[in-house]
């Protein structure tokens, strides 16, 4: 049984001077992540179902859990003195780490808790973190190419932790009784096609020709390629990539004709969680760029996001290039 802080300081050997700040920054998420899976587990039974009266950045109603989660995170943080920034969904502003101001070198990125709407309905959720090093400007808003480390937690039958510090993506199973995560996967891969689509098709008139004719390729019958994929499609971006990530296939959160911009956040939703999938052999792109190359403008930019296996991707954006 090998625990993530071993793994991490054995993943990191070969950068000594790094290992114990990632270690640090790395068991201040998953205690965060800890306490959430707890809250989770009964919330049911507490105050923790429902909404607040507060919208976030984007316009979005906020959960109970949504501004729990977020609170526990940035907790998590208070006192470190190598974080500097926190940025997270459930915050306009970033939040400043005042032990660390001016001196801490890392700011981290959150969506506390993804599939908000799955909450009162006891369905998979996550969250999505990614860590930058800051540059001697202090600049934080950087491509996802220059990540540290991405990776989220996946609260269902099991907590499940998986992220990547650009050497393989690793998978590690929280044991509630000794309260540590254990490596249950190691160097995982992603099939270079898969046999599902995730995609909310209640959108569908909003989106372009292009688009929906990806749709209706995935869903032909062709025997030859595999086709018609299963649709799968949990409405937890965290839960749906997840599953993309161990079977193959293909998860798609496009723009739409009125907003092309898409709705996912790419500095804390589609940045880490491509870093994750293509240091898996997958893809993680617009449609018409790869995110990893997006240098954003803002904390809460937006962009439209097709993930999943490669050659899968490849065929959207075949489709999408036509545009």
């Amino acid at each position: 049984m090998v625990s993530l802080t071993h793994h991490i300081v054995e993943q990191r050997r070969l950068q000594p001077d790094s290992a114990e700040e990632f270690s640090t920054i790395i068991n201040r998420i998953v205690s965060g992540g800890k306490s959430i899976a707890r809250d989770l587990s009964s919330a049911g039974l507490s105050d923790r179902l429902g909404t607040t009266d507060a919208k976030n950045v984007h316009g979005e109603q906020v959960q109970r859990m949504d501004a729990r989660a977020n609170q526990l995170f940035v907790e998590a943080f208070q006192d470190c003195d190598i974080v500097q920034i926190v940025v997270s969904e459930e915050m306009d502003e970033p939040f400043v780490v005042a032990h660390a101001e001016g001196s801490g070198k890392y700011a981290v990125f959150f969506d506390p808790l993804d599939g908000s709407s799955n909450i009162d309905v006891n369905v998979s959720l996550g969250s999505i973190f990614s860590i930058h090093r800051l540059d001697s400007t202090g600049n934080f808003l950087k491509a996802g190419c220059e990540q540290v480390a991405g990776g989220y937690l996946l609260y269902g039958a099991s907590t499940i932790l998986v992220y990547t510090c650009g050497d393989g993506v690793h998978q590690f199973t929280l044991d509630p009784v000794a309260g540590e995560f254990f490596l249950s996967a190691s160097n995982v891969q992603i099939p270079a096609r898969g046999n599902i689509y995730s995609v909310n098709e209640g959108n569908s008139s909003k989106w372009s020709k292009n688009m929906r004719n990806i749709v209706d390729y995935f869903r032909d019958d062709d025997k030859e390629t595999g086709r018609p994929y299963s649709s799968r499609y949990t409405g937890c971006l965290v839960a749906d990539v997840h599953r993309v990530l161990l079977k193959g296939g293909i998860y798609l959160y496009p723009g739409e004709v009125q907003k092309p911009e898409g709705k996912l956040r790419l500095m804390y939703e589609a940045a880490p969680l491509s870093f994750v999938v293509e240091q898996a052999g997958g893809l993680g792109s617009t449609g018409v760029e790869r995110i990893a190359g997006i240098h954003p403008k803002t904390p809460h930019q937006c962009v439209p996001l097709i993930i999943g296996s490669r050659e899968d991707v490849e065929v959207a954006e075949h489709f999408l290039c036509r545009e």
